[in-house]
């Protein structure tokens, strides 16, 4: 999330994890937490089978726990020791690496599965994302899936949510997803499927979670709305 390549200069500095950690996962709601990680759970579980898995960007690990929960043998990464110390403090046997993106510390072909959700607009410049990209596809065995789980720039929500959140700085930047198909072609890796996902609002309270659900469900299905949902997720096979 942070990388060693130079990056461009930005309005703001790309944020330090490590001084956010401690109050990371309370920065959304918890019953929407809980709605969206059983909701990637279950498409990993729908369109992969279980094995080795990177979850690149771990941030604390919640999601990298559930898959694990799910059958996979889960590597969780990312550059911030702080972040990797919350799942550290959970789960102390948990295989933790910190490393970054774009020079993966792992041989070719170590995963059947590598993903991240809500990293690449933390990366951010595009030569950095195309390279953390390509390494994902790299480490990740023929035949085995990358996905991507990101933003969406054509929801019109994020620049306010990404305003109030402590893990945004201002200096992020939403990836579209034929810059992340792109960057995972150029890895050896070729699109299985593209998926517009999610629309519960941080904001939406418990009571209304279950209807807004619902509401979800049919935007993601509906020609012309769904490209509007909030976030790109971008499954590819490594050929």
């Amino acid at each position: 999330m942070s990388g060693a390549p130079s990056m461009p200069r930005l309005e703001s500095e790309q944020t330090d994890f490590d001084l956010v950690a401690d109050a990371y996962d309370e920065s959304l709601p918890a019953h929407v937490v809980e709605h969206y990680l059983a909701k990637r759970v279950a498409y990993i579980r729908r369109h992969t089978l279980p094995g080795t898995a990177l979850d690149l960007g771990c941030g604390t690990g919640v999601l990298a726990e559930r898959v694990r929960a799910a059958g996979y043998d889960v590597v969780a990464m990312d550059p911030f020791r702080g972040m990797l110390s919350q799942l550290r403090h959970r789960q102390p046997d948990f295989p933790v690496v910190q490393g970054n993106g774009t020079a993966l510390p792992f041989p070719d072909a170590t995963f059947d599965l590598v993903y991240c959700v809500a990293v690449m607009h933390h990366i951010a410049d595009p030569l950095a994302v195309r390279r953390t990209l390509v390494e994902m596809a790299r480490v990740t065995r023929p035949g085995g899936h990358v996905l991507i789980w990101d933003h969406n720039p054509r929801n019109p929500y994020w620049p306010l949510l990404m305003h109030r959140v402590p893990q945004d700085t201002g200096a992020e930047r939403l990836i579209p997803q034929s810059e992340i198909t792109a960057g995972l072609r150029a890895g050896g890796a070729q699109l299985v499927r593209a998926d517009l996902l999610g629309l519960v609002p941080d904001f939406a309270p418990p009571p209304l979670l279950a209807p807004a659900a619902r509401l979800e469900r049919i935007v993601e299905r509906a020609p012309g709305l769904r490209w509007f949902c909030a976030h790109n997720v971008v499954l590819a096979v490594k050929t």
